[in-house]
């Protein structure tokens, strides 16, 4: 099974529509895929969801409760939204219903949520991030950052910080990218030669499909 880990350097820069993008790449090309988020807030049922939307915008056909792990209904970081529910992520679960996805299908996309600092549960006996998720499943990462005025920062630091703690980054894509834009196309140059990560897609705002920069989305998941 092949893998690929989605992070952002925030908070609503377009992970989730990015990963929607990712998806229909995918399968149009007829791979088989499935996405998995190991906990998401905001919503009160997986439909209406982050992971609902990316199946249901992906071509994606997965059974819907292999979507994620945790929901939680108020839109807080998930550690004061399943504080509030108490009702905590485990490790142990998260790895297991990923697992089962890398046994039934080829390729598997998975999101997180926020930034990759992300706490996830943050109690006296038991402290998960996101980036400890995606340490335990083994993935590399791609970036997802908004074209716009400060991203250059945020995505440098994520970047670093990323490789501080030996993830793979793959690379950078950039949402609501204008190609007519000094400051867009600006940016991208900025971020490649500061930190040496390519910018490997664009996306145009209200625009669906990626623009890849050098090769197909497919070739950036690798096997775990």
């Amino acid at each position: 099974m092949r893998g690929l880990f989605v992070t952002g350097t925030g908070t609503d820069i377009g992970k989730t529509y990015v990963s929607a993008a990712i998806a229909r790449e995918l399968t149009s090309l007829n791979l088989k895929l499935a996405y998995y988020k190991a906990a998401v807030s905001g919503s009160d049922c997986i439909e209406h969801s982050d992971a609902g939307y990316v199946r249901d915008n992906g071509g994606i056909t997965q059974e819907t409760d292999s979507l994620l792990s945790y929901l939680y209904q108020k839109p807080l970081s998930p550690h004061l939204a399943a504080r509030g529910e108490k009702r905590f992520a485990s490790m142990e679960t998260i790895k297991k219903a990923f697992n089962s996805l890398k046994d039934k299908y080829d390729y598997v996309l998975s999101e997180g949520a926020g930034g990759i600092i992300c706490p996830v549960v943050w109690e006296e006996n038991c402290h998960i991030l996101y980036q400890d998720i995606l340490k335990e499943l083994k993935l590399p990462v791609v970036i997802v950052a908004d074209a716009g005025l400060g991203t250059i920062n945020h995505t440098v630091l994520t970047i670093n910080y990323l490789q501080e703690n030996n993830f793979k980054v793959q690379g950078v894509i950039l949402n609501n990218f204008d190609k007519d834009s000094l400051m867009h196309t600006d940016n991208l140059k900025m971020i490649e030669e500061i930190s040496k990560v390519k910018v490997i897609a664009t996306l145009a705002k209200g625009e669906s499909k990626l623009h890849m920069l050098d090769k197909r989305i497919d070739e950036y998941f690798e096997e775990c």
